[in-house]
């Protein structure tokens, strides 16, 4: 099989370069094809004639999005119509990763996949644009759906809590937001076995188990054995520009239909420790 990923050079794209084995891989970061520039798009793919495309291309910056509308829309929705079309022209299959921003917050209980998109963020909803869209130009594509994703290779929440938990004996964190964190090394497994199974339509990939910002710093505290005292507070506290969900647990049964289960995140956080620490 042959596999073309865009956005290759970000937190998940090294992570399913690293993983993907047994396949011809090809991966293109934004310096070798920027996904808002159609022609770009057309050569890469004419150039690699995939049969799955992967496209981990996008604007993450959530609270960035809220002051630069255009360049995430540019990103997030036109990016990935381009990719959709090219992929259309030479009948390769796509799997897109959307969020799970896509949703309000407002639920109590897991979102399944056909609970209605409601997004409150401009990142949410330009992807939110991306997936209507692209299920027009592409019905038979793959939506998969994650939330709070970290890795090793770039920015992510543990890294930034190990820094400030190495340089303070205490930290506050959110404890009125709840989601599952997702290790980018498991996500790229489990979209390796998608590709491999056809998969179509939207699936939730999360790690297994939930919990709130707060309880996810106490455990990578606890886990790392720093000594640093992590203490709740409320997201009101900590304004940030762009709104986030209260409540944003992805329900893993569209997943389950595929015979896929992922690691429950305290064990996807220790794999992640023990990577981290092998690599400094």
């Amino acid at each position: 099989m042959r596999v073309t990923i865009f956005g290759a050079t970000g937190l998940l794209g090294k992570a399913l370069l690293r993983e993907w084995k047994g396949d011809e891989v090809t991966g293109f970061g934004s310096q070798d094809a920027d996904i808002r520039d159609p022609e770009q798009v057309r050569k890469a793919v004419l150039t690699t004639h995939p049969d799955w495309i992967v496209l981990a291309a996008a604007y993450t910056d959530v609270d960035g999005c809220e002051s630069n509308r255009d360049l995430a829309f540019a990103v997030n929705r036109q990016g990935a119509i381009n990719v959709a079309r090219a992929a259309k022209a030479v009948h390769s299959r796509l799997l897109f990763y959307s969020t799970d921003y896509v949703f309000d917050g407002l639920s109590a209980t897991p979102y399944e996949v056909d609970h209605p998109r409601a997004p409150r963020s401009v990142y949410g909803k330009s992807k939110a644009a991306a997936e209507e869209q692209l299920t027009e130009v592409l019905p038979d594509c793959c939506i998969a759906r994650t939330s709070w994703l970290f890795g090793v290779g770039g920015k992510c929440f543990p890294d930034t809590i190990l820094k400030l938990a190495a340089s303070r004996s205490e930290i506050e964190v959110v404890d009125d937001q709840r989601g599952s964190p997702t290790h980018a090394v498991d996500l790229a497994k489990v979209s390796i076995d998608l590709c491999r199974r056809d998969a179509k339509g939207i699936v939730h990939a999360t790690n297994s188990g939930d919990c709130t910002w707060f309880d996810f710093a106490q455990e990578i505290v606890a886990q790392s054995g720093s000594s640093c005292i992590v203490k709740p507070t409320t997201s009101e506290k900590f304004a940030r520009p762009a709104p986030r969900p209260k409540y944003s647990v992805l329900s893993p049964a569209s997943l389950g239909r595929y015979g896929i289960a992922m690691p429950r995140w305290k064990d996807a956080l220790r794999a992640y420790l023990e990577e981290r620490k092998s690599q400094s």
